[in-house]
């Protein structure tokens, strides 16, 4: 399931893209507009500015923006930085931590064709698709 965190992550790269002036878009609006909290906010943009989806300024005409093109992000992406992998079984999240039936498990093929299924439509999106979609 994707946490408040991944989906609040892509509410605020929409927000971003949509408002992008050239300038700096202050948390306390993107908060408002988005009707989230601020505070939760300031979690979620401090990992999105370390995984470098965002670049952000302190101070007076301080605020966050996108690095990249609205075409260059692919939905995938935001969520794995903010959720971690995506896959649905722990055996295939990618840790070091083996499944000592791997080679006998009858269900692994079609854990790892569904994880290929999830991973394909989100890497399919980009933020940019989500902005042009009309409600």
């Amino acid at each position: 399931m994707i946490s408040t965190k991944g989906r609040y992550a892509i509410r605020v790269m929409i927000d971003l893209a949509e408002n992008d002036n050239g300038n700096y878009i202050p948390l306390k609006d993107i908060a408002l507009r988005q009707g989230l909290s601020k505070k939760y906010l300031e979690i979620i943009v401090k990992d999105m500015v370390s995984g470098g989806l965002l670049v952000g300024a302190s101070g007076k005409g301080g605020g966050y923006k996108l690095c990249r093109k609205p075409t260059e992000y692919p939905v995938g992406e935001i969520l794995e930085l903010m959720e971690g992998t995506l896959s649905s079984v722990a055996c295939l999240s990618g840790k070091t931590v083996e499944c000592p039936r791997k080679h006998e498990c009858r269900t692994l093929p079609m854990w790892e064709e569904y994880n290929a299924m999830v991973h394909d439509f989100f890497y399919s999106k980009t933020l940019n698709d989500l902005l042009e979609q009309k409600s």
